[in-house]
């Protein structure tokens, strides 16, 4: 199952201040999978489950607790940047 290679692959999101105290996401990978012959395409139909949290590490949502991953199309931006460029490929 697709989804589950996805959800190996873990984004690194680290926040810093940018210009005017905005904060800016840096986007890059933490594990990529071995061996993964399937690569993700624009347009593919993703099942993930995911876990978002807060700097301070307390959870502010997750798929876990519904039981249903997570259903979006790659690359059309029904999701957040980091998840449309991070997990092409």
């Amino acid at each position: 199952q697709m989804w589950r290679w996805a959800l190996a692959l873990a984004l690194a999101l680290a926040a810093e201040p940018g210009p005017e105290g905005r904060r800016r996401v840096q986007i890059g990978v933490r594990r990529r999978p071995e061996g993964c012959g399937v690569r993700s395409r624009r347009g593919d139909l993703l099942h993930m489950h995911y876990t978002g949290r807060l700097e301070d590490g307390s959870q502010f949502d997750s798929s876990l607790s519904r039981g249903q991953p997570f259903v979006f199309s790659l690359g059309t931006g029904q999701v957040i940047k980091g998840w449309d460029q991070g997990l092409l490929g």
